[in-house]
Protein backbone atom coordinates (compact mmCIF):
# COMPACT_ATOMS: atom_id res chain seq x y z
CA UNK A 1 0.00 0.00 0.00
CA UNK A 2 2.93 2.31 0.65
CA UNK A 3 4.55 1.91 -2.76
CA UNK A 4 1.94 3.88 -4.78
CA UNK A 5 2.58 6.90 -2.56
CA UNK A 6 6.33 6.55 -2.90
CA UNK A 7 6.04 6.11 -6.65
CA UNK A 8 4.03 9.31 -6.98
CA UNK A 9 6.85 11.20 -5.24
CA UNK A 10 9.63 9.46 -7.15
CA UNK A 11 7.95 9.91 -10.54
CA UNK A 12 8.01 13.69 -10.06
CA UNK A 13 11.81 13.49 -10.22
CA UNK A 14 14.37 12.49 -12.84
CA UNK A 15 14.14 8.76 -13.60
CA UNK A 16 17.79 7.93 -12.94
CA UNK A 17 17.93 10.09 -9.80
CA UNK A 18 14.90 8.19 -8.47
CA UNK A 19 16.51 4.88 -9.37
CA UNK A 20 19.74 5.70 -7.52
CA UNK A 21 17.87 7.18 -4.55
CA UNK A 22 15.77 4.03 -4.19
CA UNK A 23 18.77 1.69 -4.41
CA UNK A 24 20.71 3.66 -1.79
CA UNK A 25 17.86 3.38 0.68
CA UNK A 26 17.09 -0.26 -0.15
CA UNK A 27 20.74 -1.09 0.51
CA UNK A 28 20.59 0.51 3.95
CA UNK A 29 17.23 -0.98 4.82
CA UNK A 30 18.11 -4.45 3.59
CA UNK A 31 21.12 -4.67 5.92
CA UNK A 32 19.33 -3.16 8.93
CA UNK A 33 17.12 -4.63 11.70
CA UNK A 34 14.18 -3.06 9.83
CA UNK A 35 14.54 -5.24 6.74
CA UNK A 36 11.34 -7.00 7.83
CA UNK A 37 9.44 -3.92 6.64
CA UNK A 38 10.12 -5.08 3.08
CA UNK A 39 8.90 -8.62 3.66
CA UNK A 40 5.77 -9.95 2.02
CA UNK A 41 4.27 -13.41 1.96
CA UNK A 42 4.46 -15.06 -1.43
CA UNK A 43 2.99 -18.52 -2.13
CA UNK A 44 5.45 -21.37 -2.52
CA UNK A 45 5.18 -22.58 -6.14
CA UNK A 46 8.40 -24.46 -6.87
CA UNK A 47 9.69 -24.85 -10.43
CA UNK A 48 12.43 -27.25 -11.56
CA UNK A 49 14.70 -25.54 -14.08
CA UNK A 50 18.43 -25.39 -14.90
CA UNK A 51 19.00 -28.28 -12.50
CA UNK A 52 17.68 -26.25 -9.54
CA UNK A 53 14.44 -25.87 -7.63
CA UNK A 54 13.20 -22.29 -7.80
CA UNK A 55 10.81 -21.46 -4.92
CA UNK A 56 8.55 -19.64 -7.36
CA UNK A 57 8.83 -18.70 -11.05
CA UNK A 58 9.17 -14.88 -10.68
CA UNK A 59 12.66 -13.37 -10.75
CA UNK A 60 14.17 -9.91 -10.74
CA UNK A 61 15.71 -9.11 -14.14
CA UNK A 62 19.25 -7.84 -14.53
CA UNK A 63 19.87 -4.11 -14.84
CA UNK A 64 18.08 -2.91 -11.75
CA UNK A 65 20.81 -3.90 -9.27
CA UNK A 66 23.91 -3.77 -11.44
CA UNK A 67 26.44 -3.82 -8.59
CA UNK A 68 24.59 -6.26 -6.29
CA UNK A 69 24.14 -3.58 -3.61
CA UNK A 70 20.55 -4.48 -2.73
CA UNK A 71 20.28 -8.27 -2.88
CA UNK A 72 19.30 -8.53 0.77
CA UNK A 73 16.48 -6.03 0.33
CA UNK A 74 15.09 -7.66 -2.81
CA UNK A 75 15.29 -11.07 -1.12
CA UNK A 76 12.69 -9.89 1.43
CA UNK A 77 10.15 -9.18 -1.30
CA UNK A 78 9.52 -12.77 -2.33
CA UNK A 79 11.40 -13.14 -5.59
CA UNK A 80 11.99 -16.74 -6.60
CA UNK A 81 15.40 -15.72 -7.87
CA UNK A 82 17.45 -12.55 -8.34
CA UNK A 83 19.72 -11.58 -11.22
CA UNK A 84 22.34 -8.85 -10.78
CA UNK A 85 24.58 -7.05 -13.29
CA UNK A 86 25.36 -6.46 -16.04
CA UNK A 87 28.95 -6.40 -14.78
CA UNK A 88 31.98 -5.64 -16.94
CA UNK A 89 35.62 -6.41 -16.09
CA UNK A 90 36.52 -2.77 -15.48
CA UNK A 91 34.31 -0.06 -13.97
CA UNK A 92 32.67 2.22 -16.52
CA UNK A 93 30.51 5.31 -16.32
CA UNK A 94 28.16 4.39 -19.14
CA UNK A 95 26.61 6.82 -21.58
CA UNK A 96 26.11 10.56 -20.96
CA UNK A 97 23.09 11.67 -18.95
CA UNK A 98 20.15 11.94 -19.28
CA UNK A 99 19.87 8.28 -20.28
CA UNK A 100 16.71 6.94 -18.63
CA UNK A 101 13.19 8.09 -19.51
CA UNK A 102 9.73 7.17 -18.27
CA UNK A 103 6.78 6.85 -20.65
CA UNK A 104 3.92 6.65 -18.13
CA UNK A 105 1.17 6.57 -20.76
CA UNK A 106 2.63 3.26 -21.99
CA UNK A 107 3.88 2.12 -18.55
CA UNK A 108 7.25 1.85 -20.27
CA UNK A 109 10.87 2.95 -19.96
CA UNK A 110 13.59 3.86 -22.41
CA UNK A 111 17.19 3.57 -21.27
CA UNK A 112 20.59 3.97 -22.84
CA UNK A 113 22.61 3.41 -19.68
CA UNK A 114 25.51 1.68 -21.42
CA UNK A 115 26.52 -0.90 -18.79
CA UNK A 116 27.32 1.67 -16.12
CA UNK A 117 28.71 -0.37 -13.24
CA UNK A 118 31.51 -0.54 -10.68
CA UNK A 119 33.31 -3.47 -12.30
CA UNK A 120 34.12 -6.97 -11.13
CA UNK A 121 35.96 -6.01 -7.94
CA UNK A 122 33.00 -4.09 -6.54
CA UNK A 123 30.47 -6.75 -7.55
CA UNK A 124 32.50 -9.54 -5.96
CA UNK A 125 32.96 -7.48 -2.78
CA UNK A 126 29.20 -7.01 -2.51
CA UNK A 127 28.51 -10.68 -3.20
CA UNK A 128 30.93 -11.69 -0.44
CA UNK A 129 28.97 -9.53 2.00
CA UNK A 130 25.39 -10.52 1.19
CA UNK A 131 23.33 -12.75 3.46
CA UNK A 132 21.22 -14.00 0.55
CA UNK A 133 21.43 -17.76 -0.05
CA UNK A 134 18.76 -18.10 -2.70
CA UNK A 135 19.13 -18.57 -6.44
CA UNK A 136 21.36 -15.83 -7.85
CA UNK A 137 21.98 -15.08 -11.51
CA UNK A 138 24.93 -12.91 -12.50
CA UNK A 139 24.74 -11.10 -15.83
CA UNK A 140 28.08 -10.49 -17.58
CA UNK A 141 29.15 -8.23 -20.44
CA UNK A 142 32.09 -6.53 -22.13
CA UNK A 143 33.55 -3.08 -21.62
CA UNK A 144 32.66 -0.49 -24.22
CA UNK A 145 36.30 0.27 -25.06
CA UNK A 146 37.30 -3.40 -25.45
CA UNK A 147 38.13 -4.10 -29.13
CA UNK A 148 35.69 -6.45 -30.84
CA UNK A 149 38.26 -9.23 -31.23
CA UNK A 150 38.99 -9.14 -27.48
CA UNK A 151 35.33 -9.19 -26.45
CA UNK A 152 35.26 -12.93 -25.65
CA UNK A 153 38.10 -12.44 -23.17
CA UNK A 154 36.04 -9.84 -21.27
CA UNK A 155 33.21 -12.35 -20.96
CA UNK A 156 35.60 -15.15 -19.99
CA UNK A 157 37.20 -13.05 -17.26
CA UNK A 158 33.78 -12.15 -15.86
CA UNK A 159 32.72 -15.80 -15.87
CA UNK A 160 35.89 -16.84 -14.07
CA UNK A 161 35.48 -14.21 -11.33
CA UNK A 162 31.74 -14.61 -10.68
CA UNK A 163 31.58 -18.40 -10.97
CA UNK A 164 31.98 -19.10 -7.22
CA UNK A 165 29.04 -16.84 -6.34
CA UNK A 166 26.55 -17.61 -9.11
CA UNK A 167 23.69 -20.08 -9.33
CA UNK A 168 23.72 -19.37 -13.07
CA UNK A 169 25.56 -16.89 -15.31
CA UNK A 170 23.90 -14.87 -18.07
CA UNK A 171 25.84 -13.88 -21.17
CA UNK A 172 24.47 -10.51 -22.27
CA UNK A 173 24.95 -10.10 -26.02
CA UNK A 174 21.71 -8.23 -26.56
CA UNK A 175 21.92 -4.81 -24.93
CA UNK A 176 21.36 -2.14 -27.60
CA UNK A 177 23.46 0.40 -25.69
CA UNK A 178 26.99 -0.95 -26.22
CA UNK A 179 28.16 -0.45 -29.83
CA UNK A 180 28.66 -3.73 -31.69
CA UNK A 181 27.44 -5.93 -28.82
CA UNK A 182 24.38 -7.27 -30.63
CA UNK A 183 26.62 -8.45 -33.48
CA UNK A 184 27.87 -11.07 -31.01
CA UNK A 185 24.49 -12.86 -30.99
CA UNK A 186 24.90 -14.04 -34.59
CA UNK A 187 26.89 -16.59 -36.56
CA UNK A 188 30.62 -16.98 -36.16
CA UNK A 189 30.95 -14.27 -33.51
CA UNK A 190 28.44 -16.00 -31.26
CA UNK A 191 29.94 -19.41 -31.94
CA UNK A 192 33.44 -18.20 -31.03
CA UNK A 193 32.17 -16.57 -27.83
CA UNK A 194 30.24 -19.65 -26.73
CA UNK A 195 33.24 -21.89 -27.37
CA UNK A 196 35.42 -19.73 -25.10
CA UNK A 197 32.79 -19.63 -22.35
CA UNK A 198 32.03 -23.36 -22.42
CA UNK A 199 35.75 -24.06 -22.07
CA UNK A 200 35.93 -21.73 -19.06
CA UNK A 201 32.80 -23.27 -17.57
CA UNK A 202 34.37 -26.72 -17.91
CA UNK A 203 37.59 -25.51 -16.26
CA UNK A 204 35.68 -24.03 -13.36
CA UNK A 205 33.51 -27.13 -13.02
CA UNK A 206 36.59 -29.32 -12.80
CA UNK A 207 38.36 -27.00 -10.35
CA UNK A 208 35.38 -26.49 -8.03
CA UNK A 209 33.35 -29.68 -8.55
CA UNK A 210 30.37 -27.37 -8.99
CA UNK A 211 28.45 -26.90 -12.24
CA UNK A 212 27.06 -23.40 -12.85
CA UNK A 213 24.70 -23.19 -15.86
CA UNK A 214 25.35 -20.72 -18.67
CA UNK A 215 22.42 -18.92 -20.29
CA UNK A 216 22.38 -16.37 -23.11
CA UNK A 217 20.17 -13.26 -23.13
CA UNK A 218 18.90 -12.33 -26.57
CA UNK A 219 17.12 -9.40 -28.20
CA UNK A 220 13.45 -9.15 -29.20
CA UNK A 221 14.39 -7.60 -32.53
CA UNK A 222 15.04 -10.95 -34.23
CA UNK A 223 12.84 -12.63 -36.81
CA UNK A 224 11.93 -16.32 -36.74
CA UNK A 225 14.80 -17.52 -39.00
CA UNK A 226 17.35 -15.59 -36.92
CA UNK A 227 15.97 -17.08 -33.70
CA UNK A 228 16.12 -20.57 -35.21
CA UNK A 229 19.76 -20.08 -36.26
CA UNK A 230 20.65 -18.73 -32.83
CA UNK A 231 18.88 -21.64 -31.11
CA UNK A 232 20.85 -24.12 -33.20
CA UNK A 233 24.10 -22.54 -32.01
CA UNK A 234 22.99 -22.66 -28.38
CA UNK A 235 22.23 -26.37 -28.72
CA UNK A 236 25.43 -27.06 -30.66
CA UNK A 237 27.54 -25.53 -27.88
CA UNK A 238 25.54 -27.16 -25.06
CA UNK A 239 24.44 -23.85 -23.59
CA UNK A 240 22.15 -24.48 -20.62
CA UNK A 241 19.36 -22.01 -21.30
CA UNK A 242 18.25 -18.69 -22.75
CA UNK A 243 16.66 -15.46 -21.49
CA UNK A 244 14.20 -13.89 -23.91
CA UNK A 245 14.29 -10.97 -24.19
CA UNK A 246 16.19 -7.75 -23.66
CA UNK A 247 14.83 -4.31 -24.61
CA UNK A 248 13.73 -3.36 -28.13
CA UNK A 249 14.85 -0.68 -30.57
CA UNK A 250 11.36 -0.54 -32.11
CA UNK A 251 9.36 2.61 -31.47
CA UNK A 252 6.07 2.11 -33.33
CA UNK A 253 4.01 1.85 -30.13
CA UNK A 254 5.48 4.92 -28.42
CA UNK A 255 6.70 7.27 -31.16
CA UNK A 256 3.81 9.67 -30.47
CA UNK A 257 4.59 9.95 -26.75
CA UNK A 258 6.92 12.37 -24.94
CA UNK A 259 10.42 10.82 -24.95
CA UNK A 260 9.16 8.17 -27.39
CA UNK A 261 11.92 9.04 -29.84
CA UNK A 262 14.80 8.81 -27.38
CA UNK A 263 17.64 6.48 -28.33
CA UNK A 264 18.09 3.33 -26.30
CA UNK A 265 16.18 0.21 -25.37
CA UNK A 266 12.43 0.30 -24.83
CA UNK A 267 10.95 -1.91 -22.09
CA UNK A 268 7.51 -2.50 -20.66
CA UNK A 269 4.21 -3.48 -22.32
CA UNK A 270 5.28 -2.33 -25.82
CA UNK A 271 7.79 -5.22 -25.94
CA UNK A 272 5.40 -7.87 -24.56
CA UNK A 273 4.21 -9.32 -27.88
CA UNK A 274 7.66 -9.26 -29.51
CA UNK A 275 9.20 -11.02 -26.54
CA UNK A 276 6.52 -13.70 -26.46
CA UNK A 277 6.95 -14.33 -30.21
CA UNK A 278 10.67 -14.91 -29.68
CA UNK A 279 9.89 -17.35 -26.86
CA UNK A 280 7.50 -19.31 -29.10
CA UNK A 281 10.12 -19.51 -31.85
CA UNK A 282 12.76 -20.60 -29.34
CA UNK A 283 10.55 -23.31 -27.92
CA UNK A 284 9.80 -24.63 -31.38
CA UNK A 285 13.50 -24.64 -32.26
CA UNK A 286 14.87 -26.10 -29.00
CA UNK A 287 12.25 -28.67 -28.10
CA UNK A 288 10.24 -29.14 -24.90
CA UNK A 289 13.02 -29.41 -22.34
CA UNK A 290 15.36 -26.48 -23.04
CA UNK A 291 15.20 -23.89 -20.20
CA UNK A 292 13.74 -20.53 -21.24
CA UNK A 293 13.35 -17.51 -18.95
CA UNK A 294 10.79 -15.06 -20.29
CA UNK A 295 11.08 -11.32 -19.72
CA UNK A 296 9.67 -8.28 -21.46
CA UNK A 297 6.45 -6.41 -20.79
CA UNK A 298 5.27 -8.38 -17.76
CA UNK A 299 3.05 -6.11 -15.67
CA UNK A 300 0.43 -8.48 -14.23
CA UNK A 301 -0.41 -12.16 -13.92
CA UNK A 302 -1.99 -12.26 -17.39
CA UNK A 303 1.16 -11.04 -19.13
CA UNK A 304 3.24 -13.46 -17.06
CA UNK A 305 0.91 -16.30 -18.01
CA UNK A 306 1.33 -15.32 -21.65
CA UNK A 307 5.10 -15.85 -21.33
CA UNK A 308 4.58 -19.26 -19.75
CA UNK A 309 2.05 -20.25 -22.41
CA UNK A 310 4.54 -19.20 -25.10
CA UNK A 311 7.03 -21.68 -23.66
CA UNK A 312 8.91 -19.99 -20.82
CA UNK A 313 9.74 -21.99 -17.69
CA UNK A 314 10.36 -18.91 -15.52
CA UNK A 315 9.75 -15.17 -15.83
CA UNK A 316 11.56 -12.01 -14.80
CA UNK A 317 10.26 -8.50 -14.14
CA UNK A 318 11.83 -5.06 -14.24
CA UNK A 319 9.73 -2.26 -15.73
CA UNK A 320 6.49 -3.67 -14.34
CA UNK A 321 8.18 -3.78 -10.94
CA UNK A 322 9.09 -0.08 -11.26
CA UNK A 323 5.48 0.82 -12.02
CA UNK A 324 3.70 -1.55 -9.62
CA UNK A 325 6.20 -2.32 -6.87
CA UNK A 326 6.66 -5.52 -4.84
CA UNK A 327 2.97 -6.38 -4.93
CA UNK A 328 3.47 -7.46 -8.54
CA UNK A 329 5.57 -10.42 -7.39
CA UNK A 330 2.86 -11.73 -5.10
CA UNK A 331 0.08 -11.13 -7.63
CA UNK A 332 1.85 -13.09 -10.35
CA UNK A 333 2.85 -16.03 -8.16
CA UNK A 334 -0.63 -16.22 -6.63
CA UNK A 335 -2.54 -16.11 -9.91
CA UNK A 336 -0.53 -18.13 -12.42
Amino acid sequence: MLYPLMRRWLFRRDAEWSHDFTLRHLHKLGRSPFAFLLKQRVPNKPVECLGMTFPNPVGLAAGLDKNAHCIDAFAQMGFGFIEVGTVTPKPQLGNPKPRMFRLPEARALINRMGFNNGGLDLLVHNLENTRYRGILGINIGKNKDTPEEQGPEDFRLCLERVYPYASYVTVNVSSPNTPGLRDMQHGQQLSALLKVLKQEQQRQHKATDRYVPLVVKIAPDLDAPAVKALAELLLEHNIDGVIATNTTLAREAVAHLPHGGEAGGLSGPPVQAKSSDVIRWLRAATGPNFPIIGVGGIEDSDSAADKLAAGANLVQIYTGFIYRGPRLIRDIVKNI
